[in-house]
């Protein structure tokens, strides 16, 4: 009996000296941002090689989707695992995940989008689940487009929902209709007590992968509109949405910045080397990338500075133009048929702009 006594106080001890850990933890972080705060961009910086990355083991983690999983694809170099985000004069915080885990009780995240949010809600899950490895948790992925992970202890979820215009498109072929003005799937957004959007990466296909076959804006119809000057409206009629219908002291709203592909090599090169991210095993070296800021980005900077309560944008563009080297490329779902240089890795780049996400949310 005196033993059995013992070993439950040790272990109420052991508890009670990881709670008091993890908090000094993000106490520390959270100084540390504090006395960067007025000179610190954390989205301006370079990749350092850090040996105690990837934050988690691909195989360690069960959600991985295969187009993602480049490590399972048979990837053999592992250097692109191995790199962190650091801003130029300041630090960032760690990503925690019991810590995220902790301030995320009894509330929803909320991610919205393409595939791209598809790579970054995974990388959450991955994130979360590492940190809590024999946590409980449950995950549905419906037809209609929204994945639920939650820790039903902590009443934390994490959603994704696939909406890769954020605006209508109405109609069955070959009278699919993009309504630039209309956004009707709101009432799920309106759940959420944290949103994170993001959308570009659908809107320059065509052929058969253009999911419409008009476009509509106000009175107008058309059969084609220059995608950027298409791209701007949806997001205007996004923000306006936001603005009507999004409450700031209940929900937080963050647009997650543009996502570049890689399948160009002269964006980051002079030579030109292999013509796509191909090969490719390092980021490019600095601050600076070749073809300067995405257009796309711009637009969405500019329409966020007309809102009457601004969303945050998580300003990944430039920090992943420089990581060519961090696509499933050759190692994806579509193998060397069609590589793969607009998704991301897991482990890997996006697990950085989910460290970026948790210094906004918690550490800002």
């Amino acid at each position: 009996m005196m033993r059995g006594a013992a070993s439950t106080e040790v272990a109420a001890v052991i508890v009670i000296m990881l709670a008091v850990l993890n908090q000094l933890e993000s106490a520390t972080a959270n100084a540390s941002l504090s006395s960067n705060k007025s000179s610190c961009n954390i989205y301006r910086g370079s990749w350092v090689y850090d040996n105690s990355y990837p934050l988690y083991d691909s195989k360690s983690c069960p959600f991985i989707e295969r187009q993602f999983n480049c490590k399972s694809n048979g990837r053999p170099d592992q250097g692109y695992l191995k790199y962190r985000w650091q801003p130029s004069g300041c630090n960032i915080t760690r990503f925690n995940g019991l810590d995220f885990l902790e301030r995320l009780k009894g509330k929803k995240l909320m991610f919205v989008g393409d595939s791209l949010s598809l790579n970054q809600w995974q990388s959450l899950t991955c994130l979360l689940h590492n940190a809590s490895p024999i946590a409980k948790f449950t995950m549905t992925r419906s037809p209609s487009g929204l994945s639920v992970f939650s820790f039903p202890a902590d009443n934390a979820t994490i959603m994704f929902s696939r909406n890769a215009f954020l605006v209508d498109i109405v109609g069955a072929p070959p009278k699919r209709v993009m309504k630039l003005d209309s956004i009707s799937t709101g009432s799920l957004w309106k759940t959420a007590d944290v949103l994170v959007f993001n959308s570009w990466h659908w809107w320059l296909h065509t052929g058969r992968k253009q999911p419409w076959d008009a476009i509509e804006y106000g009175n107008v119809t058309v059969r084609e509109m220059d995608r950027l000057v298409a791209y701007e409206k949806a997001i205007r009629t996004w923000a306006m949405w936001i603005d009507q219908n999004i409450d700031p002291s209940k929900t937080k709203v963050f647009f997650q910045g543009v996502s570049p592909d890689h399948a160009r090599s002269n964006d980051w090169s002079k030579q030109g080397g292999n013509g796509s991210c191909i090969g490719e095993t390092k980021p490019v070296t600095g601050s600076n990338y070749r073809v300067g800021p995405h257009p796309a980005e711009m637009v969405v900077e500019k329409v966020i500075k007309t809102m009457k309560n601004p969303a945050r944008l998580i300003d990944v563009t430039l920090m992943s133009q420089l990581r060519k080297d961090g696509h499933p490329s050759v190692y994806g779902f579509g193998g060397h048929k069609n590589p793969d240089c607009s998704h991301w890795c897991l482990a890997g780049v996006p697990d950085s702009w989910n460290q970026l996400l948790y210094s906004e949310l918690f550490h800002s």
